[in-house]
């Protein structure tokens, strides 16, 4: 063989082999995240979603794509979103952002796994047959909430005790409002006070709201709800203006400067999450993996609020607290 034509033959291998280990080499896995939310609310929580993965192995654009799907707020636009994720071929979806996300999900795919964080019980629902052995397409994390609304009522009378009436902020359009509201009239039942449940749809009302509940009640308790989260800082505000002791679902809104906050680390749950998808994508089966119960609560005081509201709160109070913002 010719010199030259040795050498136009080793070029030539040298251009063929890596186009052939490239080809060779398997495509990137994909992660539908499909979400109620506004995403510049939750980004402390994509992170926490994206430690659970890194736990199990994954991180994004390194070896697995993850797909973002947000509704802002809107659950009309779930269904279309969890569609998307699906043509997308994803491996797996987490739904997140309460239970439309799921729901709509769910309705979307019976073969692509998804894992969820639901504040509702996931057999109830239908989303599972059981906590232990799922058995579908879909396992999670179960947060604690009717537990919680009745703690988080019990915290406000602790520093008003004198308060007989308490407000209730509700969402119509989420399909959970029903049951939260019931648990709530339960647990006022049971320490002998009333309740005033007050809608609010969309932000336009959350004004006409706050008024209605100070005229009929002393206390406000505002529920998890995916909604009320985008708009945690204006709900903050409100209960200022009209001078109303509330009581919060997450941390996060007493770091905005609610008074008190008393509600599942959503930051947690959403590390949890992250952990399941990293193990359907190496290859485990939802319908194996028991629901996972999210069981760290963080109680969160805001000073600052109190003294602005004349509130105080009693040393062992404050001594409970996880957190103490001065």
């Amino acid at each position: 063989m010719r010199r030259r034509d040795l050498i136009k033959g080793i070029a030539g291998s040298a251009i063929v082999w890596p186009l052939a280990a490239r080809a060779q080499q398997p495509a990137m896995p994909v992660v539908g995240f499909l979400h109620s939310g506004l995403r510049a609310e939750y980004t402390h929580l994509v992170t926490g979603f994206q430690h659970g993965m890194e736990e199990a192995g994954y991180v994004g654009g390194q070896n697995v794509a993850i797909e973002y799907r947000w509704a802002d707020g809107h659950y009309d636009r779930l269904p279309t979103l969890a569609t998307e994720l699906i043509q997308r071929h994803v491996t797996v979806i987490a739904a997140l952002g309460g239970d439309p996300s799921v729901i709509a999900a769910k309705a979307a795919t019976t073969s692509v796994p998804i894992v969820f964080a639901s504040g509702t019980d996931p057999v109830k629902l239908g989303l599972v047959a059981s906590l232990n052995r799922p058995g579908g397409n879909l396992t999670g994390v179960s947060l604690l909430s009717s537990p919680l609304l009745t703690k988080q009522l019990q915290l406000l009378r602790e520093v008003i005790p004198t308060a007989t009436t308490i407000g209730f902020l509700a969402n119509p359009d989420n399909p959970n409002t029903e049951t939260r509201a019931r648990e709530m009239q339960e647990a006022v039942d049971v320490m002998g006070l009333k309740l005033v449940v007050q809608p609010a749809r969309s932000e336009d009302e959350f004004e006409a709201a706050f008024a209605a509940v100070r005229q009929r009640a002393g206390l406000l308790i505002i529920p998890a709800d995916p909604f009320f989260t985008n708009w945690r800082d204006r709900l903050v505000t409100l209960a200022a203006r009209y001078a109303l002791p509330t009581c919060y679902p997450f941390r996060e809104y007493a770091i905005a400067g609610g008074l008190m906050s008393y509600g599942t680390s959503l930051v947690d749950a959403y590390r949890l999450v992250g952990v399941y998808a990293g193990r359907i994508l190496k290859g485990e089966q939802p319908a194996d993996l028991p629901v996972q119960q999210s069981t760290r609560v963080e109680f969160v005081i805001n000073l600052q609020t109190a003294k602005a509201l004349g509130l105080i709160f009693t040393l062992p109070l404050l001594g409970r607290a996880d957190e103490v913002i001065e």
